[in-house]
């Protein structure tokens, strides 16, 4: 079961960059599966301080990708059709296709909305930014959380 975690908790991991997988979520849920099959302290002290990280990196991605959109008012409409055409950019794009359909979804949404390429563009950027820092914030909780993991595996093994 240990092993499956890690490789839940890196898949987790992957989702976070990748926002078609489950990212924190998977997680959290793989820091429980851990801490219930290992039924000690180690899995419990894990679960929970690995769960305050990646709940935290949750929450800091969406609060400061919202905060920003909102500031800028650009709809969640426009993020939406983003990602819809990332999606369907990772089919018809190996590898890069998701990045590039979401930033064009994004645009055709702002363009289609402001009826100005300027400033489709301008709003366009501002939500990438958004969107990556707010990535940046939950990639590197979530790391913190998976490393957490790694600490707690190593502690549990190296007692037991």
């Amino acid at each position: 079961m240990t092993v499956v975690c890690g490789a839940l908790i890196a898949v987790g991991i992957a989702g976070v960059v990748v926002p078609v997988l489950p990212g924190s979520i998977l997680i959290i849920v793989s820091l429980l599966a851990w801490a219930l099959t290992v039924t000690s302290t180690e899995g419990w002290a894990v679960f929970s301080i690995g769960t305050v990280f990646a709940g935290a990196g949750l929450a800091a991605g969406l609060v400061l990708t919202g905060r920003t959109l909102r500031q800028r008012s650009i709809p969640g409409r426009s993020v939406t059709i983003g990602v819809l055409a990332g999606i369907i950019g990772m089919f018809v794009i190996p590898v890069v296709g998701l990045f590039v359909g979401f930033a064009l979804g994004l645009f055709a949404s702002e363009y289609v909305r402001q009826r100005d390429a300027g400033a489709a563009l301008r709003s366009s950027l501002h939500a990438l930014k958004a969107t990556g820092l707010g990535i940046l914030a939950e990639l590197a909780l979530a790391c913190l959380a998976g490393t957490t993991w790694v600490i707690g595996v190593w502690i549990y093994f190296a007692t037991r």
